[in-house]
């Protein structure tokens, strides 16, 4: 996607009145374009791999291939071109957001969120930000942190921890992107402007080489910044 390009959407659910709703939906959007549709995860794939959307809207719940390995096989570790997949379902279950974000999704809503929140969940993951239903998001975060593992107990400021690139404002900012706060919140608890913020995500993705806030959520789990018990 280029600066003034319409954000180009594949639309992947198996049933036919659902892609029809989120295609007519999208397609009254200004700076939208629904690029293609697929009824099934395998048909997404090939479809995502052809067409080159912007974002992918996956339904978990999928025949042939279900999204969760569509969306693995689209913007996981191994993906040769991945792409920004927005999962949408009607499962509000810990297992599924999980999973779908270990996958490479950034994004999760629910099948019942206001058209204009899955409008705004779209542009959110083509801006390269992450978003997670709010409605699950406190509750994932403590799950996630009990089922990683510090990977290097070691101070962030030594030379071999993961962090260690990071300034030490930087990683306050970190544990904060962690902590499910978005960058209006960050600001406020921080007391500088959400554009600082913004330059402070884009370092800290940077520096770390994530692709996006659910990446660097992970890895602050991962490393033991954050626990379930902050």
């Amino acid at each position: 996607m280029t600066d003034g390009a319409p954000i180009r959407i594949l639309v992947c659910d198996d049933q036919f009145l659902v892609r029809t709703g989120y295609a007519t939906l999208f397609a009254a959007q200004p700076g939208f374009e629904v690029a293609g549709e697929a009824g099934d995860g395998q048909a997404a794939v090939e479809s995502a791999a052809r067409l080159r959307p912007d974002v992918v809207v996956m339904d978990v719940r999928m025949p042939v291939l279900d999204g969760i390995e569509a969306t693995r096989r689209m913007a996981g570790p191994g993906a040769p071109a991945p792409v920004k997949v927005l999962v949408v379902t009607t499962f509000n279950l810990d297992e599924y957001v999980y999973e779908a974000l270990r996958a490479g999704a950034s994004g999760f809503l629910l099948k019942d969120c206001l058209p204009a929140e899955l409008v705004n969940g779209v542009r959110t993951v083509a801006a390269g930000d992450a978003l997670l239903d709010p409605t699950v998001t406190r509750r994932l975060i403590g799950r996630f942190a009990g089922r990683l593992r510090p990977e290097d107990p070691a101070r962030p400021d030594a030379e071999t921890h993961p962090l260690a690139a990071l300034t030490q404002r930087e990683i306050e900012v970190l544990k904060l992107i962690a902590a499910g706060l978005s960058n209006r919140e960050i600001a406020d608890v921080l007391v500088i402007s959400t554009e600082t913020v913004k330059t402070y995500v884009s370092r800290i993705l940077a520096k770390l080489q994530l692709r996006d806030r659910v990446q660097a959520v992970v890895l602050a789990h991962r490393v033991g910044l954050v626990t379930d018990r902050d």
